[in-house]
């Protein structure tokens, strides 16, 4: 009887929200409530200090976390989920801001949930894997070089003259305005980078960054030394997020297409990365096209309530893991707690120093940067990777992530059609030396005397079609074997490079035989019409076979000849 093959379900289009509180308890209710609060308090400080190094107000980090945290955990595909500002956005979202201004940034983020959006519904969650690991090790180092640049400035309190937006730029200006150096400020940074550093190895549940920000913000207020705050450079305000709706024209949204595009692959990517790791953790599954719709939603919202591009947060999302958050209650706890934080503690933000802001975003890129995963490419990947690699990094940061990708992208594809390239082969069975425990090794083969067999490796694609153009150099024979069984793929230019050779041998009244052409390069042979060029008899399912059909024509080739 035959047995018929599961397929793979789908996977829904269904929040995990609505699939965990089918069998939701108390104790765990209790457990997210915690999570939450403690998620809260560790967003809060990040929240402002991203805002900040993203070029907007700090409030804004605030109501990214606030709007865009409890979408995610409504409707994400992952029970853990955290979202909010991240560092991956800060470098792009500073550079729309200084050249769009605050509306082309909203537009932006909104194109770009829109796109999320429709990657969902389109079930493009899985094909983020086939972003290469090297394009995002290479962009992730480069956007912490970037924010770890950007944060000199204000680890050393220094006054620059013009407000450079380029990284290089940016490093130029700091040693151009490094006679306004202020040994005050290093001080307070060199003591909040102590305190984020040491702190965690003492007492892991308290936030070191909120360790930070209370210490140093009491030693500044308290002792009246000249460090600027976060109220000397910029107005804070408590009011909670507000819908604002920008002007939007069709010349606007055009010229804003390829930075809602990097926004929408940046999240998408980050998003469903954190959803992997926190999988895991939790020994869970996320659905990954429902997250996309989720993230894709959420920045909406952000943009529309006045906040700046989100994507889930690996370093809070691990938070909620270990505090115990199994279910998207903690995520959606994390945006009510941040929500009432904003409107009841938010002026006191006013006195934290700008050192401190510094010193918390270098830490997160340190934590960003993979050093290690850069380290063991270095050591164990071959040279091409670590070409698209550093080529990722070096656009990262010396022009911008859009620029950096997509070279990273063209790159990577250039390189591994090479590497294809280079394994694809064609040889005749006379000039190689099989194993004695293939079964169909050619000494236990009789081949007609007038048949030539020749043999092809690998996918026949555009970049190997070189190696197939010898295969008709003998012309004194009757018949020409093609052995396809380790073929797996053919496209267009391959198709093309047969059908060259079959009309070759026409020309040199030479016989074609197909042997074991595997599914995809027999449907594009038929497609082609090289399959009925050819005939169905002349194609055949195992070499014994096509031996046995080579041996009938040169009988009636003999024939015709006589």
């Amino acid at each position: 009887m035959e047995q018929k093959v599961k397929k793979p379900t789908e996977e829904k289009l269904k929040p995990k929200l609505f699939s965990v509180m089918k069998n939701y308890s108390t104790e765990q209710f209790i457990k997210d409530i915690i999570a939450g609060i403690i998620v809260a308090i560790i967003a809060i400080p990040l929240s402002i200090a991203l805002a900040l190094a993203s070029g907007v107000e700090p409030q804004q980090g605030l109501y990214t976390a606030i709007v865009a945290g409890f979408i995610v955990s409504f409707l994400g595909g992952s029970r853990v989920q955290i979202a909010g500002p991240t560092a991956a956005f800060a470098t792009i979202v500073a550079g729309i801001v200084a050249s769009e201004g605050m509306d082309g940034l909203i537009i932006s983020t909104i194109m770009a949930g829109i796109f999320m959006i429709i990657m969902g519904f389109c079930r493009f969650g899985a094909l983020i894997k086939y972003i290469p690991g090297t394009i995002t090790s290479g962009f992730t180092f480069g956007i912490a070089v970037t924010i770890l640049v950007g944060q000199i400035k204000d680890f050393l309190g220094l006054k620059f003259k013009n407000s450079p937006v380029e990284t290089v730029d940016k490093i130029t200006e700091i040693f151009r305005c490094m006679d306004t150096f202020n040994y005050k400020a290093l001080l307070i940074g060199l003591l909040s980078l102590a305190i984020l550093i040491l702190w965690p190895k003492k007492l892991e549940k308290v936030p070191a960054s909120l360790i930070a920000v209370l210490v140093c913000s009491a030693v500044v207020k308290l002792s009246d030394i000249d460090v600027n705050t976060i109220g000397d450079l910029y107005s804070i305000s408590s009011a909670p997020p507000k819908f604002t709706l920008p002007e939007v024209t069709f010349a606007r949204v055009k010229a804003l297409v390829p930075n809602a595009f990097t926004i929408a692959m940046l999240a998408a990517i980050e998003s469903l990365l954190s959803c992997v790791v926190a999988d895991g953790m939790i020994g869970s599954k996320h659905r990954s096209n429902m997250e996309l719709i989720a993230q894709g939603t959420a920045n909406i919202g952000s943009a529309l309530f006045g906040g700046i591009p989100a994507t889930g947060a690996i370093a809070r999302t691990a938070a909620n893991v270990k505090n115990g958050g199994r279910t998207p209650i903690a995520g959606m706890v994390h945006a009510v707690l941040v929500l009432i934080i904003l409107v009841v503690l938010m002026p006191y933000a006013s006195m934290i120093p700008m050192p401190t802001i510094a010193a918390i975003l270098f830490i997160v890129a340190y934590n960003m940067c993979g050093w290690r995963n850069i380290r063991n490419t270095i050591k164990t990947a071959p040279k091409s990777d670590i070409t698209v690699l550093f080529v990722t990094l070096i656009f990262t940061v010396v022009f911008d992530l859009v620029v950096a990708i997509g070279v990273g992208m063209v790159l990577a594809a250039l390189l591994f059609m090479k590497r294809m390239a280079d394994v694809t082969e064609a040889h005749a069975w006379v000039d190689i030396d099989d194993e004695e425990t293939d079964p169909d090794n050619i000494l236990l083969k009789k081949i007609p005397q007038n048949t030539r067999v020749f043999e092809i490796n690998g996918p026949m694609f555009f970049a190997a079609n070189d190696k197939f153009r010898y295969m008709l150099d003998d012309k004194n024979i009757d018949v020409l074997i093609i052995r396809m069984r380790n073929v797996p793929a053919v496209d267009a230019t391959g198709v093309e490079s047969l059908t060259r050779i079959v009309k070759r041998c026409e020309k040199h009244n030479v016989k074609v035989v197909f042997s074991h052409v595997n599914e995809q390069p027999m449907h594009a042979m038929e497609k082609s019409g090289l399959y009925k060029r050819v005939g169905k008899d002349n194609f055949c399912s195992h070499i014994d076979t096509a031996l046995v059909r080579a041996e009938e024509l040169e009988k009636s080739i003999s024939a015709a000849k006589a």
